[in-house]
């Protein structure tokens, strides 16, 4: 059996690598006409109807309610909305209104550290193997080398350590929902990823009313960075996502969270004139790196 996870999956995961990698600038512009709690309720609904519009068109349906299984799938479906959508976007996008994108940016390449002892805890088969271990350091080392130092630096807000903690609980959101995600029952996994954005909105949109009130139409530049939100880190992402997990498996899909860092500062440099990093190449050694370890296999004897 071939265990490689082939080019079309690397291709996806490299795809996916550059559109989250570029959510972080399109937040830091949504954030110029819409409150956090707004942007993660919009780009949650837009994913969601993004996805039943597919699955109207492929002639799926979403998990019935009627089984036991069916229950226990939308139970799942509930904690990936709140893990993997509602909370993280929430914090991600009300920490960046607080710290540097940098350190947002670090704290997704923490998610795969986050996941390697969860799931040794609780998925059954997962063992924490010294080479998993070393790949991940290998390439979380290439994020901190990216970010530097500086991204570690305070900015003088009053709520910067809080804000600090919320982008590092949004990475330990995302490494819950993926464990929830694989916990659940065997179903068709576009109607599962469009069950979880129909929950999280429904947590969401309430949310964000109450909390911010009914959002103004703000300028054409926000309004396009929360519309690119909802249709590719959220709708199209979960479409590639599922993709990846189901024939390459879960754990090749989170080492997409290194190049996360890589393309934001990529994004940066070549669309809001900021300074490509020297180190940049240093880096992209180290990630790379710890993404092919982590997939090398020792041939089994014969």
């Amino acid at each position: 059996m071939d265990n490689s996870p082939g080019a079309a999956n690397w291709a996806k995961l490299l795809f996916l690598g550059v559109i989250w990698g570029a959510s972080f600038m399109a937040v830091s512009l949504a954030l110029r006409g819409f409150p956090p709690m707004t942007i993660a309720a919009l780009r949650i609904t837009i994913g969601a109807l993004c996805l039943l519009g597919v699955l109207h068109a492929m002639g799926i349906a979403l998990p019935t309610l009627r089984s036991r299984e069916g229950r226990l799938i939308w139970a799942c479906a509930l904690g990936m909305g709140f893990f993997s959508n509602a909370l993280p976007f929430s914090l991600l996008s009300w920490g960046q209104t607080h710290v540097a994108s940098g350190f947002a940016g670090v704290c997704m390449a923490v998610v795969p550290l986050f996941v390697l002892p969860l799931a040794h805890l609780l998925v059954p088969g997962e063992t924490m193997t010294l080479r998993k271990t070393i790949s991940f350091f290998v390439g979380f080392s290439g994020v901190v080398v990216l970010i530097g130092l500086d991204a570690f630096r305070t900015a003088g807000s009053d709520f910067e350590s809080l804000a600090r903690l919320a982008c590092l609980g949004a990475s330990l959101c995302y490494a819950l929902g993926s464990i929830i995600t694989r916990l659940c029952p065997q179903v068709n996994m576009l109607a599962l990823s469009a069950a979880a954005l129909l929950c999280g909105s429904g947590m969401m949109v309430p949310a964000a009313l109450w909390a911010e009130g009914v959002p103004t139409v703000p300028e054409a530049l926000p309004l396009a960075a929360v519309i690119y939100l909802g249709l590719l880190p959220t709708a199209l992402a979960q479409v590639l996502l599922v993709q990846v997990a189901r024939s390459a498996g879960p754990a090749f899909l989170s080492t997409v969270n290194y190049q996360v860092p890589v393309w934001s500062v990529i994004f940066g440099a070549l669309l809001l004139g900021e300074t490509l990093p020297p180190q940049l190449f240093v880096a992209m050694t180290l990630i790379l790196g710890g993404l092919v370890l982590s997939r090398s296999r020792r041939p089994r004897p014969i």
